[in-house]
């Protein structure tokens, strides 16, 4: 069996770095990816992806990357239930296993 996931998108927002109560890096970002296709409406629609970073992975991520940097994350899906309310609540994420920098919104600019 295969679980491998990978993906280009922006980043929504800066990322922030934390530490778990057993000292380990962790950072969630969020990836926005167009579809390849409009819709009814003639518009692109946009999926939001959740990622989890750990470690060197998340440091550099939170110390190199800004919102609307364009990366790619290659990594597993991961699904989990977390309990809010009362109610139970199902989220799939996405656990990078590597990230690659691709372009940064500075340099976009400095090319216009």
């Amino acid at each position: 069996m295969l679980n491998q996931f990978v993906i280009v998108g922006r980043l929504v927002k800066d990322s922030e770095l934390r530490e778990t109560e057993t000292g380990k890096k962790i950072t969630n970002i969020t990836l926005a990816v167009p579809r390849s296709y409009k819709n009814s409406n003639g518009e692109y629609d946009t999926d939001f992806i959740n990622c989890i970073l750990w470690e060197g992975i998340a440091q550099n991520t939170t110390e190199y990357c800004k919102k609307g940097d364009l990366i790619g994350v290659k990594g597993r899906i991961q699904s989990r239930t977390v309990e809010k309310d009362e109610k139970t609540n199902y989220l799939t994420e996405m656990v990078a296993e590597k990230v690659t920098f691709l372009s940064s919104k500075k340099e976009e600019k400095a090319e216009e």
